[in-house]
C-alpha cells in the first residue's frame, strides 16, 4: 500500500496548500498569516519530497497491473506506453465526451489518465519553483530571483503562481472523474483500502469482466 499512502500524503498536502494559499492571497480572518505562510512552505516541502519518493518508488516497487488482479509488475510499467493501451486515445476521448457509450479498457490506467498524471510531475516542480521565487527576494536566492525577473517581477510571478494553483484544483476535479468513470473501485482502494474482486482483463479483446464494470 505504498502508493495509497503517497496518494493520501499528496491529497492532504494539496488541500493544505490550497487553503493556506487562498488565505495568503485573501486573508479572510485575522491573526493567521504567520501560520498560513509556515503551513504553505511546510506542505510544499512535503509535496515535493513525496512526489520525488513516488517517482523513485515506481522503478522499484511492484504493483498490480490491473485493479482486482494479483498479477504484479514494477509500477513504472503502468505509466509507460503499453500494448494494452494501443490505439485507444480517440475512443477514450469520445467516451469522456459522451460521444460513445462503451469504452476501451487496457492496462491499469487509460491513455488520457497517463498523460494527465505524468504532466503533473513537471507542473508540480514548476509550481514549487514559482513559490520559492516569490520568497527569493527575502532569502536572496539568485536562482529563483532570476526566474522572477524573467516573468516581469514579483507581481507577475505571483499571478503565475496563483493561476497554477487553479490549474491544480481543476486537475484534481478531472482526476476524480477520470479515475472513477469506469466505477468506484479506485476510490474504494484509496479511501477504504479495499480492492474490487473478480475483474479480469482480456488483452486480446481489450475488455474487462466482473468487478462491477
Amino acid at each position: 500500500m505504498v502508493f495509497v499512502l503517497t496518494h493520501w500524503i499528496n491529497l492532504i498536502a494539496m488541500i493544505s496548500l490550497a487553503f493556506s494559499g487562498f488565505y495568503i492571497h485573501y486573508p479572510f480572518f485575522a491573526g493567521f498569516m504567520g501560520v498560513a505562510r509556515g503551513m504553505h512552505f511546510f506542505f510544499m516541502y512535503v509535496l515535493i519530497i513525496n512526489l520525488s519518493f513516488r517517482i523513485i518508488a515506481a522503478f522499484f516497487v511492484k504493483d498490480s497491473v490491473m485493479l482486482g488482479t494479483r498479477e504484479q509488475s514494477t509500477d513504472i510499467k503502468n505509466w509507460l506506453p503499453q500494448a494494452a493501451n494501443r490505439h485507444q486515445m480517440i475512443p477514450w476521448i469520445k467516451y469522456y465526451l459522451f460521444m460513445k457509450k462503451d469504452h476501451p479498457l487496457g492496462g491499469k490506467y487509460g491513455v488520457l489518465q497517463k498523460i494527465a498524471y505524468i504532466a503533473t510531475i513537471p507542473l508540480t516542480y514548476v509550481m514549487a519553483y514559482t513559490g520559492f521565487a516569490l520568497y527569493s527576494p527575502t532569502a536572496s536566492w539568485g536562482f529563483f530571483h532570476a526566474g522572477t525577473l524573467m516573468v516581469g517581477g514579483p507581481m507577475s510571478m505571483r499571478i503565475v503562481h496563483y493561476f497554477m494553483m487553479w490549474a491544480f484544483i481543476v486537475f484534481t476535479a478531472i482526476h476524480a472523474y477520470l479515475a472513477n468513470v469506469e466505477g468506484f473501485a479506485p476510490s474504494r482502494l484509496i479511501f477504504v483500502w479495499k480492492e474490487s474482486e473478480g475483474i479480469h482483463f482480456d488483452p486480446k479483446t481489450g475488455k474487462a469482466t466482473g468487478g462491477g464494470h
